[in-house]
């Protein structure tokens, strides 16, 4: 990482908010930089992903082009996208 955080804005980007989990601990490591600001930018985010990051850093807004209406029982956003990773890589 650049060693001037504190002069620089940040945007930490997933495909997909889930549980949330994942991204809560990506923004903690970037907090501990101490960029100047922080945002979280993704396309999809599931309504438990968006309380799990307000939660651990209810200071980071939350930008999304949709919500949708819950996790499965495999954290899985439903109805969702399938797997963005599966798609990008074709993994899948």
């Amino acid at each position: 990482m650049p060693t001037d955080m504190a002069e620089r804005d940040v945007i930490a980007v997933d495909p997909m908010l889930a549980t949330g989990h994942s991204a809560a601990a990506a923004l903690a490591r970037l907090k501990a930089l101490r960029p100047r600001s922080l945002k979280f930018l993704c396309l999809l985010a599931a309504p438990e992903g968006i309380r799990t990051l307000h939660a651990e850093h209810p200071d980071v807004p939350i930008y999304t082009a949709a919500i949708d209406r819950e996790l499965n029982d495999h954290g899985y956003i439903l109805p969702g996208l399938g797997d963005a990773g599966d798609r990008i890589f074709g993994t899948k």
